[in-house]
């Protein structure tokens, strides 16, 4: 029955599109899920969410969170990217495995303890939009409107294994002015080079310290932006950084370390991304590792970054699909999803 409902969800949230800002229909979608169960809610925004029946005070609250956003589909995709379609086993559509997969079974997951009393935590479930995009409308402004949390689940596809950190992130815009002038002459100064050492630092350079569950400081180059004509120095050039920082550093520490090092001009788009963890022997980690999941760092980022309190990312799906044309999730992932919710639940419950 928990299986049937689940799949039914799914292919009604792929029947409707949501991507980041734009996500209001499922946010409607998801509230008439809570309606026609007697579950009260509440909404701000796209924002979904909704307390246990016995909701205490005075006890310690778990947070049981992912995203109903999705990115739009690319140029790759064979199938309508809105219509689900289930063969050999796996349920095609925009969003099934990020994170339509974890969000449901997260669902089923919190209306199978809703009613249950003598809980020694309270559940929150938060259906939150504009993930994707890290938008501030979204899990930012919901956080916002929580009671405290003890700890949270955040549903991301990772097979169900225990994602115990993920790195931070810093996108840096750097430009170097120099003095523009004709190719032939020599009284120019060129911010082409002046860039292009600083490039060749970030390739080079390796920072002191890494972690031991999400390894060391990544530093990328993922756009250039340099001259127009052939003939002429331009007067400034530009690149981009995308710089992902284990929890052993803080963000600003990492931005002043490249600052010093480089001769462009550095902006920082943001100190938001933080990095987060949960200690390795957190009571619901060691739940997880009693049912046979497996513990890793995460390379990729979600809405843990805004979260200032434990959390343990988990869900149903792999994260290699994510983004990818005529993405997927196996049913029984979904399904199998579910039943370790529960029981990880109940290790700490």
């Amino acid at each position: 029955m928990m299986a049937h409902s689940a799949l039914e969800m799914l292919e009604n949230l792929i029947r409707i599109p949501s991507f980041s800002g734009e996500e209001d229909r499922t946010a409607d979608y998801l509230a008439s899920q809570f309606e026609v169960r007697g579950i009260p809610y509440e909404r701000s925004i796209n924002n979904v969410w909704a307390f246990n029946k016995h909701f205490d005070a005075a006890k310690p609250s778990i947070l049981l969170n992912s995203h109903h956003d999705t990115v739009k589909p690319n140029s790759g995709y064979t199938r309508d990217p809105f219509t689900p379609e289930v063969e050999n086993g796996k349920l095609y559509g925009l969003g099934s495995n990020d994170a339509g997969g974890a969000l449901i079974a997260m669902f089923h997951a919190f209306v199978h303890f809703y009613e249950r009393e003598g809980m020694s935590h309270n559940l929150i479930y938060l259906a939150v939009g504009e993930e994707e995009t890290s938008s501030l409308n979204g899990a930012i402004h919901a956080l916002e409107k929580m009671p405290p949390i003890s700890f949270g689940l955040v549903g991301e596809p990772t097979e169900m294994n225990l994602a115990i950190a993920e790195k931070g992130l810093i996108v840096i815009d750097a430009e170097a002015m120099g003095v523009p002038g004709h190719a032939a002459h020599t009284n120019t100064v060129n911010p082409i080079y002046k860039i292009a050492k600083d490039i060749a630092w970030v390739e080079q350079f390796t920072f002191e310290k890494a972690s031991e569950v999400t390894g060391p400081v990544r530093m990328s180059v993922t756009q250039v932006q340099a001259g127009k004509q052939s003939n002429l120095v331009p007067a400034k050039a530009s690149f981009v950084m995308d710089v992902r920082v284990p929890d052993v550093y803080e963000l600003e520490e990492v931005f002043a370390i490249i600052d010093a090092h480089t001769e462009s001009v550095l902006t920082a788009r943001s100190f938001r991304m933080r990095p987060s963890s949960i200690p390795a022997d957190h009571p619901i980690v060691l739940g997880g590792i009693a049912l046979g999941r497996k513990t890793y760092g995460s390379p990729t980022l979600s809405d843990q970054a805004h979260m200032r309190f434990p959390t343990l990312k988990i869900g149903p799906g792999k994260s290699e699909r994510s983004h990818t044309a005529d993405e997927f999730i196996y049913v029984d992932e979904l399904e199998k999803g579910i039943e370790i919710y529960i029981d990880l639940l109940k290790t700490v419950l």
